[in-house]
């Protein structure tokens, strides 16, 4: 999730958490945080809401290395293009169901049939291409598995001993891809204004998602994948979880 705009020509969101005024009485802080009630410094679009402070306070930026967690994310990132995060999280137990657990051999065997089922459930965003996009991005990560990938930044952190692969970041298939796009360093922004919807990183992973056969990985869908994944930082400089992932301060 991040604070952006839509990619592939969709509208953007036509509300954003991040730009909302904080509820119930607390105060912005001058870094551009919110202090809640259990005095933990959250950006504005995770200070209000449970379903999306839990997802920043547990999830949100740490290491995804493992091929179903980055297909997932993949996925549902480009489910989220034209719409709030919110609405794409609170439909993860069902997508997670009717798409196999992100099992990528199982998606990429998908056809007619499934299609239509999932066009007619209305516990996801029922969207013919987004659900297409999702069978052919299966279809290129089962492709892309025995793949070796060179990191952009050989200087890059990587994640530590927390890595599923090679070395200190994974080095083949989705992972490999994903994680060799991870910038030299990483933003540090202290407002939700300074926080980057795209980067050099971004741009050259969306090409290469696309040259492999992907589709709905613009910049910005793949910069809030880097985002989610750990693989840039974009925590507020004030907020408790800046440096949660272990690999940027």
């Amino acid at each position: 999730m991040s604070a952006h705009h839509a990619d592939d020509g969709l509208p953007a969101p036509v509300s954003t958490l991040a730009e909302d005024p904080p509820a119930d009485g607390r105060q912005a802080l001058p870094s551009g945080v919110v202090v809640g009630e259990d005095g933990r410094a959250r950006p504005p679009w995770a200070a209000r809401d449970p379903l999306l402070r839990e997802y920043y306070d547990t999830e949100w930026g740490l290491p995804v290395t493992d091929e179903r967690g980055l297909f997932e994310r993949l996925v549902l990132e480009a489910f989220q293009s034209g719409l709030s995060w919110r609405t794409v999280l609170a439909k993860r137990p069902r997508f997670r169901e009717v798409f196999a657990g992100f099992d990528a051999d199982a998606v990429a065997a998908f056809g007619d049939a499934e299609v239509e089922a999932l066009l007619a459930d209305s516990g996801i965003i029922r969207n013919r291409r987004k659900i297409e996009a999702a069978i052919a991005n299966a279809r290129a990560v089962v492709g892309m598995r025995g793949e070796r990938f060179t990191p952009l930044h050989p200087g890059s952190p990587g994640a530590g001993p927390a890595w599923h692969g090679d070395g200190d970041r994974p080095a083949t298939g989705l992972p490999g891809l994903v994680w060799a796009h991870q910038p030299a360093a990483t933003p540090r922004p202290e407002t939700v204004a300074q926080v980057p919807s795209t980067s050099d990183e971004s741009r050259a992973l969306a090409r290469a998602l696309k040259a492999h056969g992907c589709r709905f990985v613009g910049p910005t869908t793949c910069f809030a994948l880097m985002e989610a994944a750990g693989v840039v930082d974009t925590h507020l400089l004030g907020s408790w979880r800046r440096g949660a992932s272990g690999i940027w301060e």
